[in-house]
């Protein structure tokens, strides 16, 4: 009879790596810039407001969902017991919103960096909309990783500790 070993390391989720946003944002820049040099820019229609505003209202939804959740796993006075299957609803959204924000934060660098070098009309016109976009994935980046910082169980105290089901059972044999 073999005895189960505890799943590896590896397959546990964790905290989000700073390096593979930076890889995403990075990849992101020269994509954009790349699509942007190759085609006609004054063909393309004006830089839209509406992904800025979706960007920083996430942006302020998920550093609200931080406080809030922060204070709930905490036990703060006044603060309703936090609901763990929410809690892990908040991770997930947290993790996949720092990525998407490092993608769109990429997008934006990428396109205020060309449109910086551009001295049309056109591209005048679109550097407000290009520089608050990258201001508002940003924001969405550090808001992300505070909700998934936030989301963290803190340390209990050794004295505090209680056994795990697993220690208190007598081993198999």
């Amino acid at each position: 009879m073999t005895r189960s070993t505890p799943p590896d390391d590896e397959s546990r989720m964790g905290p989000t790596r700073i390096s593979t946003l930076v890889v995403a944002a990075l990849a992101a820049a020269a994509v954009t810039w790349l699509l942007i040099s190759s085609f006609y820019y004054s063909g393309l229609p004006p830089l839209p407001w509406l992904p800025v505003v979706t960007l920083a209202g996430l942006a302020v939804l998920e550093a609200y969902a931080a406080v809030n959740t922060r204070g709930r796993i905490d036990r703060r006075p006044g603060r309703d017991p936090v609901n763990p299957l929410m809690v892990a609803r908040f991770v997930v959204l947290a993790k996949a919103s720092a990525l998407v924000g490092a993608i769109f934060a990429g997008a934006y660098a990428g396109l205020v960096g060309w449109l910086l070098v551009q001295s049309t009309r056109a591209a005048g016109a679109d550097r407000p909309a290009a520089i608050a976009g990258l201001v508002a994935s940003v924001a969405l980046v550090a808001a992300a990783l505070w909700l998934e910082r936030s989301c963290r169980v803190p340390e209990r105290p050794e004295d505090e500790q209680e056994p795990d089901d697993w220690e208190s059972r007598p081993p198999r044999r």
